[in-house]
């Protein structure tokens, strides 16, 4: 797979410039990895490039869906606090950053979308198990404070080592996906915390072995800026509804929507992913519309631990409800 997503995040904004839309259409700037953890953003996607948009279907004529994507989530939140995307799909430690960044002012959780789908894999010779284990060795993360960096450090910190961002008891290095697996094949790091279907590879392509498995929490939540709440809330609201459905989609046509992914990934990529390896990963991954308050303390939590929060945000607001309530008869 390519090693950089730079050409890929600047793409969409270049475009954009040189194609500017109609006084009556509204631009919905949208973000996502390259992940399968981004299940739906990765379906929608696909959907989109094809002319079948299913999201663009649900809200109308007048809405146009902008894709963006990232590597990780400290980069997608940074966009929805410059104001450079609408929503995105991301960690919930990323999107707990900005909420605390912003005092509470600049984002809200407005959807879940998936649970699991991390882990922590290890070199198969050197009998790494647990925390002290670690000590002297290196363990690359995908971004500098995402999900899996704050997993990673809080885990090892609870473990009796000493974490620092420079380094420490052991070394936490954040490192681009495609560069852990090149990084993990030549030996020049002893385990990865990343997530799908980078787990899957280091498993299948590099003998890796997967000695933690986050199976039950949030790994992507869906978020919005504010302002696009505030300014579009009915197209907002029908986006979550949109996203509500293709969840139930995806669950109800695992192979079809199996191919979509495999297609986007290759994409945005430009790199062949197999279809093994996409149902490899799939096992690990839950897709849900929920996400509950006591979660997302949990990550405060790790947070604080790993030393990216001095104090304990007040996530009274963090939720909008009202959005993540669907309909009586809608799915959940």
């Amino acid at each position: 797979m390519k090693r950089s997503l730079l050409p890929l995040i600047l793409l969409p904004a270049l475009v954009a410039l040189c194609l500017p839309a109609r006084a009556d259409q509204l631009v919905l700037r949208v973000g996502h990895f390259p992940n399968i953890t981004h299940a739906q953003a990765l379906v929608a996607h696909a959907l989109s490039r094809q002319g079948k948009g299913w999201f663009e279907q649900r809200l109308g004529p007048g809405v146009t869906i902008q894709w963006f994507v990232y590597n990780a989530g400290p980069s997608a939140t940074e966009g929805i606090l410059a104001g450079s995307v609408d929503m995105t799909y991301v960690g919930p430690s990323p999107a707990l950053n900005a909420y605390s960044r912003s005092g509470g002012q600049e984002i809200r959780i407005i959807s879940g979308a998936a649970d699991g789908g991390s882990a922590l894999v290890v070199q198969p010779d050197e009998g790494l198990k647990i925390p002290a284990d670690f000590r002297g060795k290196k363990i690359a993360t995908p971004q500098l404070g995402n999900t899996q960096d704050i997993a990673c450090r809080a885990w090892l910190t609870a473990g009796g080592l000493r974490i620092t961002q420079l380094g420490g008891d052991a070394e936490v290095l954040p490192t681009q996906n495609p560069d852990q697996l090149a990084l993990f094949k030549l030996k020049r790091i002893d385990a990865a915390w990343t997530v799908e279907p980078w787990v899957s590879r280091l498993e299948m392509e590099a003998g890796g072995k997967a000695i933690v498995e986050d199976t039950k929490s949030p790994i992507t939540l869906l978020v919005s800026s504010v302002k696009f709440l505030a300014d579009h809330r009915d197209i907002a609201t029908k986006f979550v509804a949109a996203n509500r459905e293709l969840t139930q989609w995806i669950e109800q046509n695992p192979a079809e929507a199996q191919k979509l992914v495999q297609e986007e990934l290759a994409a945005e990529t430009k790199g062949a992913v197999s279809p093994g390896l996409i149902a490899h990963a799939w096992r690990r991954i839950v897709l849900t519309n929920d996400v509950s308050l006591d979660s997302l303390q949990n990550f405060v939590a790790s947070a604080r631990a790993a030393g990216f929060m001095r104090q304990a945000p007040d996530l009274s607001q963090i939720l909008d409800q009202p959005l993540m309530t669907p309909p009586a008869h809608a799915p959940r």
